[in-house]
């Protein structure tokens, strides 16, 4: 139907403005290879509103800075979207969640980490929300409600990197697919379990990430959330005939690895072989032996023989 709010397209330096708005008056700048560049849209539809935010890097080679703040985002992200909380808790209690990676670094982001998105109304609306202010009608969280969870780190005058998917509130047992969902042993004394279902489908930027700065669980997280990707979205592509995009998808939504001279697995834990391996992971090397070379002839070892009688002890 049209766009669910303006776009924010914004490169280098701009990007660290939140809310950045070109303007066609003045002097006007060009995207370069050295920028981050950070696109957050969004679209009305008949099934549904959407608002997403993803950030790359235009030449695929990020400052060591930029990976960095780039992949704790990131593990804010992660860690918001498997959060488990009981029923009727207030948006504000789960803002940490997401800040938390840069806090232990001592960086932050001056906005709310989420907020409500109606189904083809507005793509801000309470009254619930994830943010360190107090939604003050907030009623608290229930199933079937869709947030946004869209932690950022902005560096004023040099880039901005804002990671958004909407994620739809959903309740959890044992049996649940979720990924937290096994090592439940209460329900918060009858309140209910809640988590939230990631909806947005669109791959982060590889290059961007520092696999050393993720733990196994977010890693083996983002490379199975990269599968469903890959999955999902590319059954639409081939449905539409759009060969190019699906070889741009392949690449982007192959998984991460600690080390790539092994195998890659589902499970993440090291490489280590325990499980079938992903595809499109680089298969380990097989180490190849040096022919055996002889520069001389092989010689026999002589009998051993014995100079004196062998003797008992008396």
């Amino acid at each position: 139907m049209g766009p669910s709010f303006e776009t924010i397209s914004a490169a280098g330096e701009n990007g660290a403005i939140i809310h950045y708005t070109p303007s066609e008056k003045g002097e006007q700048k060009l995207i370069k290879k050295d920028h981050m560049y950070l696109l957050d849209s969004g679209g009305q539809y008949y099934d549904g509103t959407t608002d997403i935010t993803r950030t790359r890097h235009m030449g695929g080679n990020p400052t060591k800075e930029q990976k960095i703040a780039f992949t704790r985002v990131l593990k804010g992200q992660i860690m918001l979207a498997t959060s488990l909380f009981p029923q009727g808790v207030k948006g504000n209690v789960l803002d940490s969640f997401a800040r938390r990676a840069l806090w232990d670094v001592g960086l932050d982001y001056a906005h709310g980490t989420g907020h409500g998105v109606g189904h083809m109304l507005n793509v801000h609306e309470g009254p619930a929300g994830v943010s360190w202010r107090p939604y003050p009608h907030d009623p608290g969280l229930k199933p079937g409600q869709i947030l946004s969870n869209e932690p950022g780190y902005y560096k004023v005058g040099e880039f901005g990197i804002r990671h958004e998917d909407l994620v739809e509130t959903i309740a959890i047992t044992k049996k649940s697919d979720h990924p937290k969902a096994a090592n439940l042993i209460g329900d918060f004394d009858g309140r209910g379990v809640l988590g939230f279902n990631t909806i947005t489908l669109v791959p982060h930027q590889k290059e961007c990430i520092d696999v050393s700065l993720l733990d196994n669980f977010e890693l083996n997280y983002l490379n199975n959330y990269h599968k469903r990707v890959l999955v999902m979205v590319s059954t639409a592509l081939k449905a539409r005939n759009l060969t190019e995009d699906i070889v741009w998808l392949v690449d982007q939504c192959k998984p991460l690895c600690r080390n790539m001279r092994r195998e890659c697995l589902p499970d993440a834990s090291l490489c280590t072989g325990r499980s079938r391996t992903l595809p499109h992971c680089p298969a380990p090397p097989r180490a190849s032996t040096p022919p055996r070379t002889s520069t001389s002839p092989r010689t026999s070892t002589p009998p051993r023989t014995s100079t004196s009688p062998r003797t008992s002890t008396p």
